[in-house]
C-alpha cells in the first residue's frame, strides 16, 4: 500500500514539475467546458413515478406506471465533440426552444419549470375529476413566458409574474385578454408584477394582431389545487418539462381508484396533458419508446397524432415487442387500460 501511494505522489510532483503541461492541462480543461448553444441527447430510459406521488391513503398497485424520458446534457465545447464521435448522441440547437434571439437558457429553463407545475396541476385536476374525489381551485399565478422583441417593444420580461393590470385581477388567461379589447391601442396598461421578488408597476403600449390588442408577451397561468384526500407531487428540477403530465395524471388516478389500471405491468408511456383533458405532443419519442423496452415495459401509451404514428413505426422497424396505446384524451385512455387484455 506506501509503495502504491508514493507512485501516486512521486507521478503527481512529476506532472507537476512540468509547468508547460500543467498550464496546457488547465487551458484544455476551461476550454472543454465552455458552454455552447446546444443540448445534447444521450438516450433515454422510463422512470417508476409511485416514489414521486403521493395520495394520502392511496391504493397499492401491483404493476407500475413509468415516465418515458430522454437524456439530455447542457452543451460544452467536451459534450459537443463527443456528439460527433458517439454515434446515439444527437445535438439540438437551444434556439428551438428559444421565442426570441435575445432569450438566455435560465429562460428556457424556468419556462420549462413552469410546463412542470402546469403539468402537475392538470394532471391533479383531472384525475381527482374522474376519480370523483373533491378538487378545488386554491391558487393561479400568471407569468411572462416569453418577450417579441423583434416585433413589439414591452417593459415586461421573460419570469415577470403579473399581479394585475389596471390595478384589476382575473383568474384566467382570456379574461385579461378580454380586457385588453376593452381598451384604445393609444392607451397605456397599467401592469403590476414581481420581478426578482420586487413589485413593480410598469406601462405597457398595447399592438394590434389579427385585429386583437395585444401587449405583445406570452403569458402561462400555473393553476395549483386543494384535494381530498391530499396528494404530494414532487419532481426533481432535471425532471421539468410537460411530457409527464399523461403518465402523471394515471397514478394519481390509479391511487385514488381501487381498481388497478396496471394489471400487474410494467407500463410507460409519455404525453402532455392539456387543460380540457386532451394528450399532447412531445419530442424524442423513438427514445423514450427505446428507454421503456430497456425498463421492460410491457406497455406503452403515446400521444395520438405524429407521436403515435412514429411510435408505430420504430416499434416495427426495431422489432420492439411492446404492446402501443393511442392517446387522444385521458378518458378514454383510462378506459383502454381498463379494457386491455392479456393472453
Amino acid at each position: 500500500m506506501k509503495k502504491i501511494i508514493k507512485f501516486i505522489i512521486d507521478t503527481i510532483k512529476e506532472f507537476l514539475s512540468d509547468w508547460k503541461l500543467v498550464l496546457f492541462t488547465i487551458v484544455l480543461l476551461v476550454l472543454m467546458n465552455i458552454p455552447v448553444n446546444y443540448y445534447i441527447t444521450i438516450g433515454g430510459g422510463a422512470s417508476n413515478v409511485s416514489s414521486r406521488i403521493k395520495v394520502e391513503d392511496g391504493y397499492k398497485s401491483k404493476g407500475s406506471f413509468n415516465i418515458s424520458y430522454v437524456t439530455q446534457l447542457d452543451g460544452s465545447v467536451f459534450t459537443y465533440l463527443l456528439s460527433y464521435i458517439i454515434p446515439s448522441w444527437e445535438r439540438e440547437d437551444a434556439n428551438l426552444y428559444k421565442y426570441d434571439e435575445k432569450e438566455s437558457l435560465e429562460d428556457i429553463e424556468f419556462r420549462s419549470d413552469l410546463d412542470l407545475k402546469t403539468a402537475s396541476g392538470n394532471a391533479t385536476y383531472w384525475a381527482y375529476t374522474l376519480a370523483n374525489k373533491k378538487v378545488e381551485a386554491k391558487d393561479a399565478k400568471l407569468y411572462i413566458i416569453s418577450t417579441f422583441d423583434s416585433e413589439f417593444s414591452s417593459p415586461l420580461k421573460v419570469q415577470d409574474q403579473i399581479l394585475s393590470m389596471d390595478n384589476i385581477t382575473y383568474n384566467s388567461i382570456t379574461d385579461y385578454r378580454a380586457y385588453l379589447q376593452t381598451r384604445e391601442l393609444t392607451d397605456k396598461v397599467k401592469v403590476k408584477v414581481i420581478r426578482n421578488k420586487k413589485e413593480k408597476e410598469l406601462e405597457c403600449p398595447l399592438y394590434e394582431e389579427n385585429g386583437h390588442k395585444i401587449l405583445g408577451v406570452g403569458l402561462q397561468y400555473v393553476k395549483e389545487y386543494k384535494t381530498t384526500p391530499k396528494v404530494d407531487i414532487i419532481f426533481k428540477s432535471r425532471e421539468s418539462g410537460p411530457s409527464g403530465g399523461l403518465i402523471t395524471t394515471l397514478e394519481i388516478y390509479n391511487q385514488l381508484t381501487k381498481k388497478d389500471l396496471t394489471k400487474g405491468k410494467t407500463i410507460a408511456g409519455t404525453g402532455t396533458i392539456e387543460e380540457d383533458g386532451t394528450i399532447g405532443q412531445i419530442g424524442g419519442i423513438e427514445h423514450k419508446i427505446l428507454g421503456a423496452h430497456k425498463a421492460g415495459a410491457k406497455v406503452f401509451i403515446s400521444p395520438s397524432g405524429k407521436n403515435y404514428k412514429a411510435a408505430k413505426k420504430y416499434i416495427k422497424e426495431k422489432n420492439i415487442k411492446i404492446k402501443l396505446i393511442e392517446a387522444t384524451n385521458i378518458e378514454e385512455t383510462i378506459k383502454k387500460l381498463e379494457e386491455l387484455k392479456w393472453e
